[in-house]
């Protein structure tokens, strides 16, 4: 039982097609307490698709964007568990205008929101957990990664994004580091997950990982990255922070066509 005992926060879960699903799920049934997220419309989406999870779990209200919803999150897990043993960050978000092929025509504004929510919400995520967490002895944060090194076909804005979420995981590591709290991400092949279908083009994705990962990739199976998220959440990595984890078959080490 990996994760026995542990206490975890997932956020993300949308549909069973959730990467954040899956951890839940493994994380369940490897020993772990969890509790969900979700957010506005989608709260309701969340709190029925939690109900497919091999236990009961509660769902709390979390807009990321909002400094009083994440104290009431942390403040109702004070309450419940007195501390908090991880943390799953996997919510991110560009407006249309700031993905699919328009690069130089997106404002800033919209800019502005798919930084704020994809990338600063690490640090504040860990900001309003990091107490919880130092009570549990450091515990370990992991975040949702997409391979931010080159220029995406219609990624755009959501690539920058991500280039800001693999440097902030950095710092944030580096600054929770004191208190012995381990902060990695996981870069993810491209899955069919509800974001994914938000992002015009996202077949040329499914083709360059067809042709390049080695190990092959299955572009509806998220458990390979839960199982990644899973051991970064347990106590066989004690070592292992400010690092980017590649469950992605392979394709990211290779240099042109290797299938």
């Amino acid at each position: 039982m990996l994760l026995e005992g542990k206490r975890l926060l997932v956020t993300g879960v949308l549909t069973e097609a959730s990467i954040a699903f899956a951890v839940a799920r493994l994380a369940q049934e490897q020993g772990a307490e969890v509790v969900l997220t979700g957010f506005g419309r989608g709260l309701s989406i969340t709190q029925r698709v939690a109900q497919r999870l091999p236990k009961p779990v509660d769902v709390l209200e979390l807009d990321i964007t909002d400094a009083a919803q994440i104290e009431t999150v942390a403040a109702t897990l004070d309450e419940r568990w007195g501390a908090l043993d991880g943390v799953v960050h996997a919510i991110g978000f560009a407006p249309s205008s700031a993905i699919g092929g328009d690069f130089l025509a997106t404002p800033w504004e919209d800019v502005a929101t798919a930084v704020q929510v994809s990338t600063y919400s690490l640090a504040s995520l860990a900001k309003g957990m990091a107490d919880l967490l130092r009570k549990a002895g450091g515990g370990a944060i992991v975040g949702l990664d997409f391979d931010a090194t080159v220029a995406w076909p219609a990624y755009d804005w959501m690539g920058v994004a991500k280039a800001g979420l693999e440097s902030a995981c950095r710092y944030v590591a580096r600054d929770l580091g004191e208190q012995q709290t381990r902060v990695n991400l996981v870069a993810a092949g491209p899955l069919r997950t509800m974001a994914a279908k938000q992002i015009a083009g996202f077949s040329e994705f499914e083709d360059v990982w067809a042709k390049r990962a080695p190990l092959g990739w299955d572009v509806t199976n998220t458990e390979p990255v839960a199982r990644v998220v899973c051991a970064l959440l347990s106590d066989w990595m004690p070592a292992v922070t400010g690092e980017i984890v590649h469950a992605d078959g392979g394709a990211h080490a290779m240099g042109g066509n290797v299938r």
